[in-house]
């Protein structure tokens, strides 16, 4: 997969005018536990951000407090503000959200599976009226998946794994996002497929200039992937950087980039100096 060119550094377009700003947030679930601790963020219009992390260090649940989520798993923003297109967001609901223009492709696909693969892809489109406009997005959608197209009239919960990641990131595109959030777009899939979806995340984000926030593990395909990255490790933002930043960092390799038995946690490394968060 070939590297997109090197854009402005993140924090760097905050001052212009970032698309999405997560200020110093916590969050708080069933009123006493507390998972986020303070994380911030920035998200630059037209770039790919991703959060990386092992499983629990909160990159999910910052996903969810942007998108609305968290109301139907009794969390909420208790501190700081999120901010899209410098308007608050922060505990609005799920459905304020999407209209605004944020769209969430759920970790685990959730395709609806007694629905044709065409009835998925339409049900994005749910909050759009233009049914010219809907039918041209939905030929688009089958041009960056034509796996798709050839299963238009299949029931969705036939198809592969792989295929049911494609179809989420299409019902994703027919609601015509500013924002696309991913959660974990590579799980359970095949290293083939896994180029496969980042190439064609790629695509879109180059094509279409679709600004994106990606959550995932595997982090060599996300720094490859992405402008900018932060590092969580339980419920803080450890470290961040932009693409060559971080995939130079002998930390980051040592605990991310090696895989497997190797992967340590920041608290271990001699070399770590945890950095101030920014409010």
């Amino acid at each position: 997969m070939s590297q997109p060119a090197e854009r402005v550094a993140a924090p760097a377009a905050a001052a212009m005018g970032s698309v999405l700003s997560v200020n110093n947030i916590e969050v708080v679930y069933d009123e006493v536990i507390l998972v986020l601790r303070g994380v911030s963020l920035e998200v630059p219009k037209g770039q790919i951000v991703t959060l990386l992390g092992a499983n629990g260090a909160g990159k999910s649940t910052t996903l969810k407090a942007i998108s609305g989520l968290l109301k139907t798993e009794d969390g909420a923003v208790t501190r700081g503000q999120i901010e899209f297109q410098g308007d608050t967001i922060s505990n609005r609901s799920a459905e304020s959200i999407v209209h605004q223009g944020i769209f969430q492709v759920m970790e685990g696909r959730r395709v609806i599976e007694d629905m044709t693969v065409t009835e998925n892809l339409r049900l994005g489109a749910f909050t759009r009226g233009n049914s010219k406009q809907v039918r041209q997005d939905l030929d688009m959608v089958y041009d960056y998946f034509p796996r798709l197209r050839e299963r238009g009239n299949g029931l969705a919960g036939y198809l592969s794994g792989g295929e049911q990641q494609m179809l989420a990131i299409g019902r994703a595109l027919m609601a015509r996002p500013q924002m696309l959030l991913l959660d974990e777009p590579s799980m359970g899939l095949s290293p083939l497929l896994v180029k496969e979806v980042f190439g064609i995340i790629e695509s879109i984000n180059r094509e279409q200039g679709l600004t994106m926030l990606l959550v995932e593990q595997n982090a060599s395909h996300a720094l490859r992937l992405a402008d900018y990255g932060y590092i969580m490790e339980s419920g803080k933002v450890v470290l961040d950087g932009t693409r060559a930043e971080l995939m130079d960092n002998e930390d980051v390799k040592a605990s991310y980039l090696g895989g497997g038995e190797q992967r340590r946690s920041f608290k271990n490394l001699k070399s770590y100096k945890r950095r101030k968060r920014w409010l």
